[in-house]
């Protein structure tokens, strides 16, 4: 307890409060913004962490951060554009939840559920960050091979249209991600003898071209047509949450578990749980038809699981010094700077510290409701701009974004050609969002499976005979198998039923 008053005195003072509003506004603008990332808004902020105190240190880091999140999802009901990676898995059904006219309700849900899903976080992340983190630090090589390959299984389940296109998809993704160095053999591929390409595909300018880019050229191409009207009058954004909640108080639990998980586990974090969190709840939905085409129950799912994870995420780097995502990677890097070694003995040496975290987390989850139905409100007012006038305004957030990523002109250029293979692609009916998966997840994937490999001596009975990789094993085969189930259930009746020509 003395602890905490301690916490909360370094925490209510002006000058922090001030920081913390002013951090959440900094969040606000990043996140809304396509192009720029949560990532990008806490590595902004570390050259300014050098003269403050921990506390207010941490304070910018946590608001800017978990606003950013939120923020993600303006653009990409208004625009389908993510404003951060985490809000990609759930941006087409959004756009097409706002062209049905359902814009205020969904910006609604988004607000109140990523609200509910940080504060769950926070919960855990208080109350059992010893526990959650001896799990994730249990995690080997055969664990994180079967964890990843469970998330490309669910790249398959994101597709709504053709199963086979999504798996296509996939392929190219995972195709993607194979540029640059062999993480086993250390040999550069598919490079062309480019240095810059040595270092892999960026996952951030390839995701803002796939995502941005790709919709500036087909807002070009179709620049004379009649663009799909977003103009429903400002409203009350928060009608009809109780409704969804009321219906979907499931889909908000499961999801915002699902964020915990995956954020505990070093590596992971928001994005990764919110593609998940959307797979699981196309699978396991009683309307799967519904989604894509602006159905709420997946939006439900991956918004709470997004913010859940942000919290999540911390519970690794906090109690044994191990990055839960990139955002928490930069954290360990401020709190070695500020002398606060991350560790278990953070908790005997500086526990004011480490409390005033977690109020601070809960702090900026409550300002998310106030300030983000303001962000919302001004948001809106993209609604009004020109299409001719906002589209160069977006592909010029998406030139300085990843420009901003890569420190050179490459980025630029990695951009614009993954901007329009990711055109071609949905012009010709293939979906995206399974390639984006892919590129996330592929080199983890095969970086799991060679060590793994190598640790095994080529027998691969050895991936299933830990007990958290077994569970993996036979819930991602599970998933195979009920979908070869279903894909032979929906040719079965066709197959009885033709008759032979005449």
């Amino acid at each position: 307890m003395d602890a905490i008053v301690q916490a909360a005195g370094l925490i209510f003072q002006p000058q922090v409060i001030w920081v913390i509003l002013l951090s959440a506004a900094f969040g606000l603008f990043v996140g809304a913004m396509p192009g720029l990332t949560a990532t990008m808004a806490t590595a902004l902020l570390v050259p300014i962490t050098f003269f403050m105190d921990p506390v207010p240190a941490l304070g910018a880091i946590v608001t800017a951060t978990a606003m950013a999140i939120f923020a993600g999802d303006i653009p990409a009901a208004m625009l389908r554009i993510p404003g951060t990676p985490a809000s990609a898995a759930y941006t087409d059904e959004s756009y097409a939840m706002s062209k049905k006219g359902e814009l205020d309700l969904n910006l609604g849900v988004n607000l109140v559920f990523s609200v509910l899903g940080g504060l769950i976080g926070v919960a855990i992340l208080i109350l059992a960050t010893p526990v959650l983190a001896e799990i994730a630090v249990s995690f080997s090589s055969f664990e994180y091979f079967w964890l990843c390959l469970l998330g490309l299984t669910c790249a398959v389940f994101i597709a709504t249209d053709s199963p086979l296109k999504g798996f296509a998809s996939l392929l190219i993704g995972l195709a993607i991600g194979c540029v640059g160095i062999d993480p086993a053999a250390g040999h550069p591929r598919f490079t062309f003898g480019s240095v810059e390409m040595m270092a892999g595909i960026s996952f951030i300018p390839a995701m803002i071209g796939m995502f941005a880019v790709s919709e500036v050229l087909r807002g070009v191409v179709s620049v004379d047509a009649q663009p799909v009207p977003l103009q429903q009058k400002v409203g009350n954004i928060f009608r009809g949450i109780g409704t969804v909640m009321k219906r979907y108080w499931w889909n908000f639990l499961r999801g915002s578990g699902i964020g915990v998980l995956i954020g505990a586990l070093p590596g992971a974090g928001a994005d990764i749980a919110a593609w998940i969190s959307y797979a699981v709840s196309k699978k396991f939905s009683k309307e799967p038809e519904k989604f894509g085409t602006g159905h709420i129950e997946g939006i439900v799912d991956s918004t709470s699981a997004n913010n859940s994870a942000l919290g999540a995420a911390w519970i690794p780097a906090l109690v044994f010094g191990i990055p839960g995502d990139s955002i928490t990677a930069i954290v360990i890097g401020v709190l070695y700077m500020k002398g606060m070694n991350p560790g278990p003995t953070v908790f005997l040496q500086n526990p004011q510290f480490i409390y005033a975290v977690f109020i601070i987390f809960i702090l900026a989850n409550l300002l998310m409701l106030p300030l983000g139905w303001a962000a919302i409100k001004s948001a809106k007012q993209m609604l009004r701009v020109p299409r001719n006038v906002l589209l160069p305004l977006i592909l010029l957030f998406c030139v300085v974004g990843s420009y901003a990523m890569t420190n050179s002109f490459y980025g630029i250029v990695l951009m614009t050609v993954m901007g329009v293979v990711a055109w071609l692609m949905e012009e010709h009916g293939f979906p995206i969002a399974p390639a984006i998966l892919g590129l996330v997840l592929g080199e983890l994937f095969e970086q799991s499976f060679m060590t793994s490999m190598i640790k095994a001596d080529g027998v691969f009975a050895v991936f299933f005979q830990r007990p958290i990789a077994g569970t993996l094993a036979v819930l991602t085969s599970l998933l195979w198998v009920g979908m070869l189930w279903r894909a032979w259930r929906t040719r079965a009746p066709a197959t009885v039923t033709a008759t032979p020509p005449a």
